[in-house]
């Protein structure tokens, strides 16, 4: 069977344009950071018990995650075949989205108490997640539902992953 692909009548979306330009690849960056550098913070501040060693971890892995991504979007096309925009604007777009999701959830290791930095945290993590899901929500329009249990099983798999290698490593 021969699948014919339909265009998309952009008529119909809210600026679509925006959403391929500007909202996909900050989005794109928002959920890798928030992600990416779960695993390290969370590690570290149960390995070290430091709230100090955290928040650099999750500094460098913020900035590295962010230079990291933001060179990729902008080097994966030129935006003429995708219609995805000038390269170097999504790179910039998805790298500083990264690094922010990234920085948001690391800011509460400035706290001295390793206990509250961490309840901090959590907290952060949840807001983070819920947010992604709403912009999931609105621009990219998946269901509600769908998007929230996507968004936070993703991120709690990587959440608890970084718990467990801190306290393994803690008591190995």
């Amino acid at each position: 069977m021969t699948m014919i692909a339909t265009p998309i009548d952009e008529s119909s979306m809210p600026d679509a344009r925006l959403v391929r330009e500007i909202v996909q690849p900050g989005l794109l960056g928002l959920m890798d950071g928030s992600v990416s550098t779960l695993a390290p913070l969370f590690a570290t501040a149960n390995l070290t018990g430091s709230p100090r060693a955290a928040f650099f971890v999750g500094l460098a892995a913020a900035v590295g995650a962010g230079i990291s991504m933001g060179f990729a979007e902008a080097l994966s096309d030129d935006g003429r075949v995708s219609l995805r925009g000038k390269p170097w604007v999504r790179g910039a777009i998805t790298g500083i989205g990264t690094a922010l999701g990234g920085m948001f959830h690391t800011l509460p290791f400035l706290i001295g108490n390793l206990s509250t930095a961490m309840t901090a945290a959590y907290v952060v993590v949840v807001i983070e997640l819920v947010a992604i899901a709403c912009i999931r929500y609105r621009y990219m329009r998946s269901a509600l539902w769908r998007t929230v249990v996507q968004v936070i099983v993703g991120g709690a798999i990587v959440f608890f992953i970084g718990l467990w290698l801190g306290r393994y490593a803690a008591g190995a």
